[in-house]
């Protein structure tokens, strides 16, 4: 049965309130929400193939440029405080293609630096404008579904954003034959332009006036306040960051990691990202299609931090006890990447659940937590200056942990919220 749900004003109800039916969403709605939830991973795994690159024409370090990454980071996690309870407050429609638009302008800065500070600070700019598709996107789907309806709606959307860290190394590596790092950022603006357009003709308002709520910053606090003292919802909300501190982990350092450390080039690695981003599409899809039907969410959540654990155990191993290299390393991050198709779409789901008349400001929650970590994770395996795979393993696996700690302690008391049917 579902939980304790969380209205627009911060109160708690023992029952959701009905969210009012709606027409299933539409092929070209699919694409266009599905390319707004890729823009994260489009934004920061497109140009990781030219971080050394882009580390040596700006006269910069290796730690430095880790920094561009932890600024966009940052920037998506505070961007999605200030851009999902402005879409409770006024609609969808408004929100997003205000903050396309600068996610636009944002970009052709980026591409047009001459030094590393001015890069982070469009970067993070970039970030902070970008994180209105990935928080509005989230919300429009609350809007429309719920339970497993929306566990299957989030597969297809995942379907479309998990090729996004496939192809985005693969596109860069390939740009960089014909083009420097700035070319990346060209490609990413004429994306953020696209998608606004794509917003603007296809994308309908999901949320009626009368689901709206008024006031201001008092009100928006209230309402975060009123989830954050849900145990259950702030459980999932803590599984859901940490896991993804272990996947920004990896996002973050592999790449000079795996190029330093293993010295391989940047088309290999992106080869070898884009292999293991086929295990997040993959099992996304089979926990979307398959696994939904036959498991609970419990267990499906405590099988997938399981393997994530597993896979920074086996970096560890692999690097400190038993030194076999790339052969050892690289099964261990691909075990990562498809965990994380089973973890992150079910703990997303759960919390969404928990506030149908809040979905904004839920998933402003759920995403400035997600980046936030991510943004703190992701330079430390460069820490000090020297790229190791042992870091990397120590912060998947510390990650890993806390995130099996906060839903085991938080959710599994309650038990599942989504319903299995």
């Amino acid at each position: 049965m579902p939980g304790p749900t969380v209205d627009a004003g911060g109160d708690q109800s023992t029952e959701a309130a009905p969210i009012p039916p709606a027409v299933p969403p539409g092929r070209a709605t699919v694409a266009v929400l599905g390319g707004l939830a890729a823009l994260g991973p489009l934004t920061t795994d497109l140009y990781l193939p030219a971080l050394p690159g882009l580390t040596a024409d700006l006269h910069s370090t290796a730690p430095a440029a880790q920094l561009t990454l932890t600024g966009s980071l940052l920037g998506l996690a505070l961007g999605q405080l200030l851009f999902g309870p402005l879409s409770d407050r006024m609609g969808r429609r408004r929100p997003l293609l205000l903050g396309m638009a600068v996610y636009t302008l944002a970009t052709v800065v980026c591409a047009l630096a001459d030094s590393m500070p001015v890069l982070v600070a469009g970067r993070s700019l970039q970030g902070a404008a970008g994180a209105s598709g990935l928080v509005i996107a989230r919300a429009m789907v609350r809007d429309r579904l719920e339970g497993v309806a929306m566990i299957r709606f989030l597969a297809s959307m995942g379907l479309i954003s998990g090729l996004a860290p496939i192809f985005a190394p693969v596109v860069g590596a390939q740009l960089l034959h014909v083009t420097d790092w700035r070319g990346t950022f060209v490609v990413l603006a004429v994306l953020g332009a696209l998608l606004t357009a794509g917003a603007a003709v296809w994308l309908r308002e999901s949320l009626p006036a009368e689901r709206r709520h008024g006031g201001g910053f008092a009100t928006t606090a209230r309402a975060i306040g009123g989830l954050l003292r849900d145990a259950t919802f702030l459980g999932y909300i803590l599984t859901t960051t940490f896991a993804f501190g272990a996947l920004f982990a990896y996002v973050g350092g592999s790449s000079v990691v795996l190029q330093t450390v293993y010295g391989i080039s940047p088309q290999t690695y992106s080869l070898i990202f884009a292999v293991n981003s086929i295990a997040v599409v993959g099992f996304t899809q089979l926990n979307g299609r398959v696994l939904v039907q036959r498991f609970t969410s419990a267990a499906l959540l405590t099988a997938g931090l399981a393997a994530t654990a597993v896979a920074g155990a086996a970096v560890i191993l692999f690097t400190a006890v038993w030194d076999v290299g790339l052969p050892g390393v690289w099964p261990a991050l691909f075990l990562l990447m498809a965990s994380m198709g089973v973890v992150l779409p079910n703990s997303s789901a759960q919390a969404l659940t928990l506030a149908p008349h809040a979905a904004g400001s839920a998933s402003a929650l759920l995403g400035t937590g997600t980046f936030l970590c991510g943004s703190i994770v992701a330079p430390l395996s460069s820490a000090g200056g020297h790229p190791s795979a042992l870091a990397l393993g120590v912060i998947v696996l510390g990650c890993a942990m806390l995130a099996l700690a906060a839903y085991v302690l938080l959710c599994r008391p309650r038990g599942a919220v989504v319903q299995e049917a």
